[in-house]
């Protein structure tokens, strides 16, 4: 085995797309912009958009990472999707806070942020051991 973990390659077994955490990304982008069409007008080009990009943004950067070739760009990849769903979150609870949202998409937007982060967070462990004490 290589020492370097950085460049060893990634394994090629799958496509992104059949990767669990892409494809309940996926949902979870469906699922914001499902909850931000109710959200005011004036927010289109504020909250609204931020949102929307930070969610596509996770879903995107699990692809582009799976799609590198090495395991070191994998796991950046994989850091900068965890990036954008802590992003979300906030963007998230501050729609809550400002009264944006329904009582719905309070119950299951944050359980599909967590379950996303979470999923990231082991993918990126099972990807490169060497990072598992970083959380």
């Amino acid at each position: 085995m290589n020492e370097n973990r950085d460049l060893e390659t990634v394994p090629r077994t799958k496509s992104y797309r059949d990767l669990i955490v892409w494809q309940r990304s996926i949902q979870l982008v469906k699922k914001v912009y499902e909850v931000t069409r109710s959200f005011p007008a004036d927010e289109r080009f504020g909250l609204v958009s931020q949102m929307r990009r930070a969610a596509v943004s996770i879903s995107s950067n699990i692809a582009e990472g799976q799609a590198r070739r090495t395991t070191g760009e994998f796991t950046n990849f994989l850091s900068q999707a965890e990036g954008s769903t802590a992003e979300l979150d906030t963007q998230f609870l501050i729609a809550c806070e400002l009264e944006f949202d329904s009582e719905r998409s309070r119950q299951e937007i944050p359980g599909l942020i967590d379950e996303v982060s979470r999923m990231l967070n082991a993918l990126r462990r099972s990807v490169s051991p060497k990072l598992a004490t970083r959380h």
